[in-house]
């Protein structure tokens, strides 16, 4: 328990008015000079200024889940650790929906409101002051909600049923949606995961299963991701599962869920993620995680996948067919560049999709298929200059388009500009030290930046301001859209040509 001056006791004798200067003197001691006052209602997010919190660091979240499928009601017992980084009266927690019945901080109960529809406001009985430690635990239950994906109609993401269970994911706001949490990447912490569900069904999310316990019909699945996670890439997915494990690389543990009606279909580009962890690794550094491994679900996830951490998910429709384990790439590149190095901001987005989606492009050049150079000049010949697509600035694309296919392409095609114009030894140690230097934290487009001149001992502002902030084609394109001009079009291999249709077509996260 967090003890405070005001908690301490104090001889009946003192005056009263001494007693009052003494605690807020000791007050302002303890809280760093100043008084308790409120934590900001948003982390200071530019595209979505309510998300996240201020005033505290979470640590660690302890989930305790109850989920009928039959009434799609859940009931549920969080609990926050957290660091005070100012003296608190009050702080908010993102959450929406479902009713809270009671909110405990410290061991003691404290008072609640809800506001704005997205903020649980907690009044605790004392005053936390900055520096101190402190245990929230929250109680609720309820029908949870679903969310959806800015910029894509139709997408239905957070607490989807599903017609043997369902699956809990999105981005970038979909935990609030399940469990109060300071919602943004900028704040990252360890979680353990605790699902109970009819015994007949099976409970799936992020880490290492550490243990199931079945009683009264219902079956607890306990998980535990002990690195820094951030909020929207914590995924729980319920229903019928064959579970399969193995040991990748580096004697790494695989648990691979894929429901029964996918069949066999997953199964080659499932097979090949030592491979891939081992390529990606080979140009990134090591893998960052002491888990892997996918779930494939057979519902409808308009064909999508998303990064869950240390376990991905996708949509069983994305296999069968020929080099079917891109997809695969890309959402285990984002192990590295999106769950360990996570957004800043959220329209530093194409620092993820960027880099995933050109590792697919490293990935398309080891199968002997085209390079990332000529992927990018394809591209720049392929799309006319008066094309709306180039209006879209990859680092600044405004909330609508945080998901379009320039985030994506274009983001990529920066770094194969970068590494151009450095030569590709340095870019690898760009991206590599991007990695060690941002571990288990974020990033931000102008730190990249930053970085890459650091390294490359060479000013680079035009460059990234031509392919990231420019509304047009970027300058970077004249040549070689004029030298590829009579090449028939766009000429990358099928399998990439696949994936990045998928992404004009705001398909993949």
């Amino acid at each position: 328990m967090v003890r405070t001056i005001i908690g301490r006791r104090v001889a009946a004798a003192v005056l009263a008015g001494v007693l009052v200067l003494v605690l807020q003197s000791s007050a302002a001691v303890a809280g760093g000079g100043g008084q308790f006052g409120p934590g900001a209602a948003g982390i200071g997010d530019v595209y979505f200024p309510l998300a996240g919190n201020g005033g505290y660091d979470v640590r660690h979240y302890d989930i305790h889940a109850r989920y009928d499928p039959a009434t799609d009601r859940m009931a549920a017992r969080t609990i926050v650790r957290a660091r005070a980084t100012q003296s608190l009266s009050r702080f908010d927690l993102d959450f929406v929906g479902m009713h809270v019945s009671a909110v405990m901080v410290n061991g003691q109960p404290a008072r609640w409101t809800r506001e704005r529809a997205h903020e649980l406001v907690i009044s605790p009985a004392r005053g936390i002051v900055e520096g101190r430690r402190f245990v929230v635990v929250i109680d609720y239950a309820g029908v949870p909600s679903t969310s959806g994906v800015p910029g894509i109609p139709g997408l239905k993401t957070g607490v989807v049923p599903t017609d043997d269970g369902a699956v809990i994911w999105g981005e970038p706001e979909v935990a609030a949606d399940w469990f109060p949490v300071n919602d943004h990447p900028r704040d990252k912490a360890s979680y353990a995961i605790h699902l109970t569900v009819p015994a007949s069904l099976q409970a799936i999310s992020n880490g290492r299963l550490v243990g199931t316990q079945t009683h009264g019909g219902w079956t607890t699945w306990s998980w535990r991701e002990d690195s820094p996670m951030a909020s929207y890439l914590a995924v729980a997915a319920i229903g019928r599962w064959d579970i399969r494990r193995r040991t990748g690389p580096w004697g790494i543990p695989i648990l691979d869920a894929v429901d029964p009606r996918v069949g066999g279909a997953a199964d080659h580009a499932l097979g090949m993620q030592g491979r891939i962890i081992r390529f990606l690794a080979a140009n990134f550094g090591r893998y960052p995680f002491r888990d892997l491994g996918a779930i494939v679900d057979h519902a409808d996830l308009a064909y999508s996948a998303l990064e869950t951490q240390t376990r991905p998910l996708y949509d069983g429709r994305l296999f069968g067919g020929q080099h079917d384990e891109f997809v695969v790439v890309h959402e285990l590149a984002h192990q590295w560049y999106g769950d360990n190095v996570s957004v800043n901001q959220w329209r530093d987005i194409w620092l993820n999709e960027g880099f995933a989606t050109y590792s697919e492009w490293l990935w398309n050049q080891k199968l002997g298929f085209d390079s990332p150079q000529q992927i990018s000049d394809d591209i720049c010949s392929g799309i006319p200059a008066t094309d709306p697509v180039w209006q879209i600035a990859p680092a600044a694309p405004g909330l609508a388009n945080l998901f379009s296919g320039p985030v994506y392409f274009r983001g990529a095609q920066t770094l194969q500009a970068l590494r151009h114009v450095v030569g590709k030894a340095t870019f690898f140690r760009i991206l590599r030290s991007w990695a060690i230097q941002h571990a288990g934290s974020t990033g931000s487009t102008s730190q990249f930046i930053a970085l890459s001149e650091r390294i490359a001992a060479r000013q680079l502002d035009g460059l990234f301001h031509d392919w990231l902030y420019r509304h047009g084609r970027p300058l970077g394109c004249a040549s070689t859209a004029a030298a590829r001009t009579n090449n028939g079009g766009l000429s990358i291999a099928p399998p990439a040509t696949r994936f990045l249709v998928a992404r004009l077509g705001h398909r993949m996260l």
